[in-house]
């Protein structure tokens, strides 16, 4: 089992710097380690093409900004803390679940595009996907509270990824239900936390609602709602699901974060267990332990 977090800073540096006719085949260059990450997509996957459409950093435009961003992260030594991280992270996973299986993870570290509004704006800067065994994905832009929270961001796509793994929950792109979803959020953001601590832990798209009860009733309606298709709605709320096309179910940005970390205090609370025990916690047990309280 080995982490390995790609030298994209030295791959973003050249591709911005290429001339654009051959930005695309760089780029998809930097991009194929993490093909993956995609398996479960219907149909041939154009990296390049995807990396646009989520949010990726534009290879037509706002070179400078980019470069500038690129360095912003160097100095910070973004890439070596990530890495510093995610062992850590590995090591207290493997004392709190002796005999646990980790799959070899590849881990695409890229910017994000400044001229996206909704990227820059209600996502604040930063995407994480660390849901398909064995890949994972972080979008960022170095906000200063983006930088900060390097080393949480990617334990927390760390706790998905082994979550999810061989051996561990179950997951079916057409079965798996919002629950799973939101608790596996809240999962994330309990391990992040449990390392770094409140401040730093959380998702920053789910702070503002954590302790709104409107919200919190809201998304517990949504629970049992299956597919993976409905996840932006129900996770990131109405922003994201309008920005992608999809059906807005009533719920402001990162409703979901917030229900889900409320979902799994109760439990571990509950349970006596840190997040790091709890990484194979079933979710329909999470839930239930706040239900019961309500």
């Amino acid at each position: 089992m080995s982490i390995t977090v790609l030298d994209t800073c030295s791959a973003m540096k050249k591709i911005l710097l290429a001339p654009v006719a051959d930005r695309p085949d760089l780029l998809r260059q930097m991009l194929e380690p993490n093909r993956g990450m995609y398996r479960y997509h219907p149909g041939e996957v154009d990296m390049a093409a995807m990396h646009l459409a989520t949010c990726g950093f534009p290879i037509d435009r706002d070179e400078e900004r980019c470069l500038d961003a690129l360095e912003t992260l160097a100095a910070a030594g973004a890439w070596e803390r990530m890495r510093r991280a995610l062992d850590d992270a590995l090591a207290v996973l493997l004392e709190a679940k002796p005999g646990l299986r980790v799959p070899d993870i590849t881990v695409l570290f890229v910017l994000g595009d400044p001229g996206d509004e909704h990227f820059m704006g209600p996502c604040k800067g930063m995407i994480g996907f660390g849901g398909i065994s064995g890949d994972i994905a972080i979008t960022m832009w170095p906000y200063p509270e983006n930088v900060a929270r390097l080393e949480a961001t990617a334990v927390h796509e760390l706790h998905h990824n082994v979550r999810f793994s061989p051996g561990g929950a179950a997951w079916d792109p057409m079965t798996v239900t919002v629950g799973d979803a939101v608790v596996s959020e809240g999962l994330a953001d309990a391990f992040a936390r449990q390392l770094y601590g409140d401040e730093l832990g959380h998702a920053r798209i789910g702070v503002p609602y954590l302790h709104d009860d409107e919200v919190f009733a809201k998304v517990l309606t949504g629970l049992d709602v299956t597919g993976m298709e409905n996840f932006t709605a129900w996770l990131h709320g109405d922003p994201s699901a309008e920005r992608f096309g999809l059906t807005p179910v009533g719920l402001p940005m990162g409703a979901g974060y917030a229900a889900g970390n409320r979902l799994v205090d109760t439990y571990l609370a509950a349970t006596g267990q840190t997040a790091a025990q709890a990484l194979h916690a079933d979710s329909s047990e999470v839930i239930a332990a706040t239900l019961r309280r309500r």
